[in-house]
């Protein structure tokens, strides 16, 4: 049920998380499996299951994701040195939570976003 999601827990304080910012639209907290020394999810403070379910009624909350991953970077001191952004959809993009989010990692060198091409892997 989309009301039931891990993050929406997190959200509503019913899970205790890492958060590091919050705000009316979006949550953001550490990622409790980081894959490097700075990784925050940001999630909507509603439901949105997949970047393919997005809307227009959803730009505001789409734009805040944004605006506190920068918030979160400069908190984090990456600002200068960078910091990526990731968003998964569904299976096949590696989405494990259904309930839209943005991995902001950072604080190494992340290297190529995939190191194989698609002839290597097949």
């Amino acid at each position: 049920m989309a009301d039931d999601t891990l993050f929406l827990k997190i959200v509503r304080g019913e899970i205790d998380a890492d958060v590091v910012y919050r705000d009316d639209l979006v949550t953001a907290f550490r990622d409790i499996h980081p894959q490097a020394p700075v990784h925050v999810l940001i999630v909507p403070n509603h439901v949105i299951a997949t970047a393919a379910d997005v809307s227009e009624a959803d730009e505001a909350t789409l734009g805040r994701l944004f605006t506190a991953a920068r918030t979160v970077a400069a908190q984090e001191g990456l600002l200068d040195d960078g910091y990526r952004l990731i968003v998964n959809c569904k299976a096949h993009g590696g989405q494990e939570v259904d309930h839209l989010h943005v991995h902001l990692l950072g604080g190494e060198p992340l290297g190529p976003m995939r190191s194989r091409t698609r002839a290597e892997s097949a």
